[in-house]
């Protein structure tokens, strides 16, 4: 029995899944304006994110159906404390708290593992998925956008365990429309990768005050540079 699931969150999330590219911070990252300070809150958002996601998936890792996609190769959290001790020093868990969105994300996760475990498939092909197929592409903007170098600050987007991501992702798609599960099932964990999406927006959006502050420092700061240049050159002019 095929439930087809991979087509359907494909097919079910497309409107989320623009909706949340088009949120303002995310714009901006993909047009390369990445400010350090709003990007290393969003890293340690992600850590207490994908420590509940892991750590609920691994408690379902016999589960009839959980156990289909486990692949604890995808897991981030290891990675993301590599970053975290990059943006914050040694002393990062001290420093980091999720905020209100993190905090309500993660509730959830922690909701449906005790409720209706199955649901978290759809987090996983939220995060995961997304991970893996845009992952190399953004780990190039933040670079290029943080003037990052030898791999600093952007061990999250890299996948050591998993050599063929295309490869990967196909096993993933198959595992997924394997799945023991009915229309009904199917349907319900469409509807939560699209809750998932929308938490992922508020993640972004409470970042766009942050983000906005920042481009408008640098903006009043270059105002500022041109105009004493500006009355420099006047000065010795005269």
């Amino acid at each position: 029995m095929s439930s087809n699931l991979a087509a359907k969150l494909r097919e079910g999330t497309k409107k989320s899944h623009s909706m949340a590219e088009n949120v303002g911070f995310v714009k901006c990252f993909l047009k390369g304006v990445v400010e350090k300070n709003s990007y290393r809150k969003l890293v340690s958002n992600l850590y207490f994110v994908y420590s509940a996601m892991e750590e609920e998936m691994d408690q379902h890792q016999h589960h009839p159906i959980l156990s289909k996609i486990y692949f604890p190769e995808l897991n981030r959290k290891a990675a993301l404390e590599k970053d975290l001790y990059y943006y914050y020093g040694s002393n990062w868990r001290e420093q980091i708290t999720p905020s209100p969105a993190a905090e309500a994300y993660v509730q959830r996760i922690h909701e449906i593992s005790k409720t209706d475990p199955e649901l978290l498939v759809a987090h996983s092909y939220t995060r995961y998925l997304g991970d893996l197929s845009g992952g190399q592409i953004l780990k190039g903007i933040a670079q290029r956008g943080m003037n990052l170098t030898d791999g600093n600050g952007t061990a999250f987007y890299e996948f050591n365990n998993i050599p063929d991501e295309k490869q990967f992702k196909a096993t993933y798609r198959q595992a997924m429309n394997d799945l023991p599960i009915d229309d009904a099932t199917a349907d319900r964990i469409v509807d939560e990768a699209n809750a998932a999406f929308g938490m992922n927006m508020k993640l972004f959006q409470e970042l766009e005050g942050n983000l906005i502050k920042a481009i408008g420092s640098m903006l009043f700061n270059t105002l500022t540079r041109r105009r004493t240049r500006g009355s420099t050159e006047l000065a010795t002019a005269d």
